[in-house]
């Protein structure tokens, strides 16, 4: 259960160096407000976060409300985004979702993870991003960077995104969730990338199955 907790001491110590490294982990994504990230954090998948801060800002002047998304020409839409990737499937799902918001929630972002997820384009992972960054709501963001870093430092078994999220959920405290997602995320792209990842300077490494596994092979 998400509720109970069993942080063990290596979990601990995981958490105590990634507090250390990564004191100040926040959300690279830049928004003024819910519906931003959400159109933001649709835009990243496939992306890099800097490609859409860049691209993002020029649409959140142009587009101040859910409606004025919804009412947009989708192929005005496409190539508006066409340089953050997977446009038309990006547009499709702005569109939609925003229409849905127009039309269901009175054009603002629901707080709910239930009512997130019925939105095209937004998944789990884009939902905890939204609840944790724009409302406060603790949840644990599975993208690629946390499911290989959880996986490499035997925080998890699983392949599948939501399992992931739930062995996570409960051997981290639920205080921890947002920033402990930041953390991981900070660290999957500095440090344990996905090709040769740094394992000698990394401050994981007497906690990392992955690096400790890779460091007996070369004795």
């Amino acid at each position: 259960m998400a509720g109970i907790h069993i942080t063990s001491d290596k979990t601990k110590s995981i958490l105590k160096v990634l507090d250390e490294e990564y004191p100040d982990a926040k959300c690279s994504l830049e928004f003024l407000n819910p519906l931003q990230l959400m159109i933001a954090t649709i835009l990243s998948a496939q992306c890099t976060d800097e490609r859409v801060n860049k691209v993002a800002p020029v649409l959140f002047e142009k587009y101040r409300a859910a409606k004025d998304y919804a009412d947009a020409p989708i192929e005005k839409l496409e190539q508006e985004i066409k340089s953050t990737g997977f446009y038309h499937n990006k547009a499709l799902a702005i569109k939609e979702s925003c229409k849905i918001l127009a039309e269901r929630f009175g054009g603002e972002v629901p707080a709910n993870l239930e009512k997130l997820v019925e939105l095209p384009g937004v998944g789990r992972k884009t939902a905890n991003v939204i609840l944790g960054n724009a409302f406060g709501i603790p949840g644990i963001v599975v993208d690629t960077h946390v499911a290989r870093v959880s996986a490499r430092l035997g925080l998890t078994r699983e392949k599948d995104r939501d399992k992931i999220e739930r062995d996570l959920m409960e051997s981290i405290p639920r205080e921890k969730w947002i920033k402990f997602s930041h953390q991981l995320i900070q660290h999957g792209r500095r440090i344990c990338v996905a090709r040769k990842p740094k394992c000698p300077i990394c401050p994981l490494l007497p906690y990392c199955e992955y690096g400790m596994s890779l460091k007996s092979a070369s004795l």
